[in-house]
Formats: C-alpha cells, sequence, structure tokens
C-alpha cells in the first residue's frame, strides 16, 4: 500500500511563506465535506515556518524550518479521539472528522507538536489535512508543495520499503525523535537548525604592526579532550567548524600554520559561537 509523507528540506526553505499562503487560500471560508471545515480568516496557521538564528557578531546564519501535522503513524492524537473523532486513512493521511470532532477542545492538547489548533467560529479542533481533499480529485501533491519556489517541500506517496529508502538515502530526520510517533513528515538538513558551529579568523601580525588574516591554516577542535572536529581557514582567514554536538562541553581549539606560528583558545560550547579573530604566533 502506497502512502503518503512529506519531505522538508531546511537548507533550501527561504520563508517565503507560500506554504502558509497557499494553505490558507484553500481553506479559509471553503468548506470541504468529509475532510475538513472552514479555515477561520484570524486563526491560527495550520503550516508555519519557524526561525532559528545561530552565531553572533561577524559569523550569523538563518535557517527556517516549517512545521504543520506530522501524519503520525502512532498518533496520539488518534488515540487521545478514541471514537474516530480523528483517523488515519489507509494511504497515511491523519484527518479530523468535522462531525465527530465538534466541541473536542481537549484534542488541541493530543498533539505533541502543537499541530492541532482551535477553531472557535465552528467549535472544532483543526489541522493541515495534507489536502487530501485535493489527493482524492487527482491532484498529484498539496498546494503547499505546488506553491514552494525552492523545492523545499516535496510530496511523495510510496510504499514502506521505498520510504525506508529514501529516509537512509537522503538521511531524513523528525523533527522531535523522542516524541517517537512515527512522522511521515521528515526533514533534510535539519542540523542547520539544531547543531552548533565554533568558528573565528586566524590572524597574524606583521613586521610593521598590520594585523592580517591567515589563510590556509590548520583547525583542529577537541570536545572533553576527543578529537571533534579539523578544518582549514578560507581565502578570508575564516573557519567554521560546524555539526557540533549539543550540551555543556568543555573545548579546545588550536590553529597552526607552518609560517605565523600557533594560537589557541577554549571554553564551554553552550551555542553556536564566533570567536573573533585569533591571533597566531
Amino acid at each position: 500500500m502506497k502512502r503518503w509523507a512529506l519531505i522538508i528540506d531546511v537548507a533550501s526553505c527561504t520563508n517565503c511563506q507560500n506554504c502558509v499562503l497557499a494553505t490558507q487560500d484553500e481553506h479559509i471560508g471553503n468548506e470541504h465535506p468529509g475532510y475538513t471545515a472552514p479555515m477561520p480568516p484570524d486563526g491560527a496557521p495550520w503550516i508555519s515556518v519557524e526561525r532559528h538564528v545561530r552565531g553572533n557578531d561577524a559569523m550569523v546564519d538563518v535557517s527556517y524550518v516549517p512545521k504543520t501535522c506530522h501524519q503520525c503513524e502512532n498518533a496520539p492524537c488518534v488515540r487521545a479521539a478514541g471514537d474516530g473523532a480523528i483517523y488515519q486513512r489507509p494511504d497515511g493521511i491523519v484527518v479530523i472528522d468535522p462531525i465527530k470532532a465538534r466541541d473536542r477542545r481537549d484534542l488541541v492538547d493530543s498533539c505533541p507538536y502543537g499541530a492541532i489548533v482551535w477553531n472557535e467560529v465552528e467549535r472544532l479542533p483543526q489541522k493541515w489535512i495534507f489536502d487530501a481533499h485535493l489527493l482524492d480529485a487527482g491532484w498529484t501533491k498539496p498546494r503547499c508543495v505546488q506553491a514552494c519556489p525552492t523545492g523545499a517541500l516535496q510530496s511523495v506517496c510510496v510504499e514502506d520499503a521505498e520510504f525506508a529508502a529514501l529516509k537512509a538515502r537522503l538521511q531524513l530526520e523528525p523533527l522531535a525523535p523522542e516524541l517517537d510517533t512515527g512522522p511521515r513528515v521528515l526533514y533534510r538538513n535539519l542540523r542547520r537548525a539544531t547543531a552548533r558551529f565554533l568558528g573565528g579568523t586566524a590572524t597574524r601580525c606583521t613586521d610593521t604592526g598590520v594585523i592580517e588574516n591567515v589563510p590556509d591554516a590548520q583547525v583542529e577542535l577537541l570536545i572533553d579532550s576527543a578529537p571533534a572536529a579539523r578544518g582549514v581557514t578560507d581565502a578570508f582567514g575564516d573557519f567554521k567548524l560546524d555539526d557540533l554536538p549539543g550540551g555543556a562541553l568543555s573545548w579546545t581549539l588550536r590553529i597552526a600554520h607552518s609560517e605565523f606560528g600557533v594560537a589557541s583558545a577554549q571554553g564551554v560550547l553552550t551555542e553556536s559561537r564566533y570567536l573573533g579573530p585569533l591571533l597566531l604566533s
């Protein structure tokens, strides 16, 4: 049996909000009987984009993480509903029944991802339904995927074996693996928002007292006394060691150049950080 899934590439999302707007355009004021009641114009969005900022000073990057219903295989909301008010279709899409779920405000809190919102006008819990009404009518993708200009959103309808192969090949990750809900919304390059980096600039002082940046210096990072990352400064003397683990970890950094000497620094890694200029001597 083929089932739907959504792949989100964090590295490709530019926060254009097209996915948010396309979903609102499809559902605000539009009833889709058997699928969902109209989305209120002033209600919480069914798809949102979360902004993540890493670093400081001269080395800062920003990434965006679209968030929505994860169409979980082991959905807490389905268990909480108990009477079919929320159910999962054979094709993997989770649907909130617009009749059975009326007045079930308790179901809003059943989603650990916060993807279910309350519609006060319709007295209904609601969420993104993967545009199941369009797929059942012959569409090949939901509107949010159709509207994404960068390809950050990709929908697939595949057998479980192919989905497992996709997860391995593309290194797909769930948003919160500790929840163990079996989400069918998975992420590429999620590290852009979750991992930490340590960066800096290698410099030297010339005989005339001028401070210059140093390219091609070797950078080595130890975390808790164990080798963790290596790098080489670029043409501007900058380095950025990424994909570092979380937690308050002790680190030691050493920069070396065969002509200009060495520099070192140490500290505790609690967040992504730019160390600034590091003078070789």
